[in-house]
């Protein structure tokens, strides 16, 4: 019989494509993504002991969103400086803000900084040493 004429093609677009009204043809075969049996006899069975196992739950949001900034202001800065040279990295920080005022100049070194920190620590005559090239 020549492909075009094939039963699937000629019934499709019809309501039940040849399998009857009532439920023929419906359900039948492999789902292939469940064990046998865990959909209906042993529902409650798996429902009890398993109670994870129909469906995923929940949200897991990339891990680069959850990372954690130890962050200090310039206030801080200002009072925690001993000498000319401070290093914040050291110390446990991760970016300087740029809220509060500073007066001495400070060569600081830090992975990441703000752009006012970095405007205010040049006023005042100092700089920031960073692995990153601009302030973010």
């Amino acid at each position: 019989m020549p492909h075009k004429l094939r039963k699937i093609r000629k019934l499709r677009g019809t309501r039940t494509v040849g399998y009857g009204r009532i439920g023929q043809h419906r359900d039948s075969g492999s789902k292939g993504n469940r064990k046998v049996g865990r959909h209906k006899h042993l529902w409650s069975k798996i429902v009890t002991t398993e109670p994870g196992y129909f469906g995923k739950s929940g949200f897991t949001s990339p891990k680069s969103l959850h990372r954690k900034e130890q962050i200090i202001n310039l206030s801080k800065v200002q009072e925690i400086a001993q000498g000319e040279k401070i290093n914040l990295t050291e110390l446990g920080y991760t970016k300087l803000l740029g809220t509060g005022k500073i007066t001495k100049p400070l060569t600081i070194e830090v992975e990441a900084y703000s752009k006012s920190a970095a405007e205010k620590v040049k006023e005042a005559g100092g700089e920031i040493i960073s692995s990153q090239n601009n302030g973010e």
